[in-house]
């Protein structure tokens, strides 16, 4: 038996991956379903290797080109309809620079935007089109592994265990995020602000960006005229409320996207921060038999499926993947 720690996306992909494998397990998560408290709740959603590779190591992008295929093959969430880039005529410098940084994208024009997306037909330009990236719905995804590990016979424990305590019993794969940082060291969090807006004058396909010298936003369509924006990076593990200047930049860039973005109805302000370590590159580490998966940063949904995949090959294969590190 395999406990596993924390019911968060990390959490999660890594039931997954070990319940296809054939190996038993355990949840353990102090909450009955995912909500407002875990950080995957408040994520983008966005797979977007390429893109990333803009301020991201070069493993973000190889190890996240796969996660597309495997929220596929696990859930009904995924749209692969790409990634539009653009940016406001005075910022046409970010978006060449943004262009020399990544790759597999086609240089689009104003009528090509207009074909992609109707709704912003004269209203930038150029861009740069991912066609290779998609999204998905986050809360969606996850009650949707859920579900599906509890029809496969995994249990699941509303408790705020014990990692070590577990221990005594067998493997324990510690999930729980910036919980764990009294006793991972050098984890930190860095503070994430988000706006769900509805606005059914608009319906956009794919994901946007929207390139800004201080603030780039991202938005990203959840059906039916709601959408998700973010763009906040925070050093600061504290996340019991938005600034009022991270809300209004936000909404300024959305309302840079399309003026009719004013009229939009605001459902939730969402705040959280996101574990990372210092190269904002997930780690798993090894003490005893405490695995502890951890440090997803901003790239939860793009990045949970391979470090799944390497706390599986580790436990059942004993290999050392790249992000293991094994401590004392």
């Amino acid at each position: 038996m395999i406990s596993i720690v924390g019911a968060g996306v990390a959490g999660l992909c890594v039931a997954t991956e070990l319940t296809q494998r054939g190996m038993v397990c355990k949840v353990y998560e102090k909450q009955n379903q995912p909500g407002p408290a875990s950080c995957s709740w408040w994520a983008g959603g966005m797979l977007a290797p390429y893109c990333e590779a803009e301020s991201a190591e070069d493993c973000v992008v190889r190890l996240g080109k796969d996660a597309s295929q495997w929220w596929q093959q696990h859930t009904n969430e995924v749209q692969q309809n790409g990634t539009l880039v653009v940016a406001a005529n005075r910022d046409q410098a970010e978006l060449k620079r943004f262009a020399s940084q990544t790759t597999a994208f086609a240089t689009v024009n104003s009528s090509d935007i207009a074909e992609l997306e109707p709704d912003l037909a004269n209203r930038f330009l150029k861009g740069l089109y991912f066609a290779d990236e998609a999204h998905l719905s986050p809360r969606n995804a996850l009650a949707s592994l859920k579900l599906s590990l509890i029809n496969n016979g995994v249990e699941f424990v509303i408790d705020e265990a014990d990692p070590n305590t577990l221990a005594q019993q067998g493997v324990v794969i510690d999930c729980r995020g910036l919980t764990a940082k009294p006793t991972l060291q050098g984890l930190r969090g860095v503070k994430g602000e988000m706006l769900i807006l509805r606005c059914a004058d608009i319906q956009l396909k794919r994901s946007i960006r929207l390139l800004h010298p201080r603030i780039p936003l991202y938005i990203v369509p959840r059906g039916n005229g709601i959408y998700m924006l973010g763009a906040t990076m925070v050093e600061s593990s504290a996340k019991a409320h938005p600034t009022a200047r991270a809300i209004m930049e936000l909404l300024n860039a959305a309302y840079t996207i399309h003026p009719a973005f004013a009229e939009a109805e605001i459902l939730e302000i969402g705040v959280d921060s996101r574990p990372a370590f210092e190269d904002n590159l997930p780690k798993i580490k090894r003490t005893g038999k405490v695995i502890y998966a951890n440090g997803l940063y901003r790239h939860g949904f793009l990045l949970a499926p391979a470090l799944a995949r390497m706390v599986a090959d580790h436990i059942q294969f004993d290999s050392h993947p790249e992000w293991l590190e094994c401590i004392q």
